[in-house]
């Protein structure tokens, strides 16, 4: 039932995708490529071929993009990653990078 001269209010929804930021992996000279490939399949649920694709474009070009994520699940990413290669004994370093 209207009211006569009832006015109906418009809301537009302004829903954005967050900004997504890369994560990125870099290349040194004691993190084994096996522990690398695991980092991949693990946290960043890489399949094996691709995880192993991505460790060899870190190993020769010294870094790699391995996935966009939102900022805070790029930032768990990388905290998973880092405190696992401190377990192993491992200097192993990541970065983030707006995409």
């Amino acid at each position: 039932m209207s009211v006569q001269g009832e006015t109906r209010e418009k809301t537009r929804n302004n829903l954005r995708e967050p900004k997504h930021y890369r994560v990125i992996m870099h290349n040194d000279d004691f993190t084994s490529m096996e522990f690398v490939v695991e980092i991949l399949v693990d946290i960043f649920h890489k399949g094996e071929a691709e995880a192993e694709r991505l460790m060899l474009m870190v190993h020769e070009s010294g870094r790699a993009a391995v996935g966009a994520y939102p900022y805070d699940i790029a930032v768990s990413k990388i905290q998973a990653a880092t405190a696992r290669a401190k377990e192993e004994g491992y200097p192993f370093r990541m970065t983030v990078e707006e995409a």
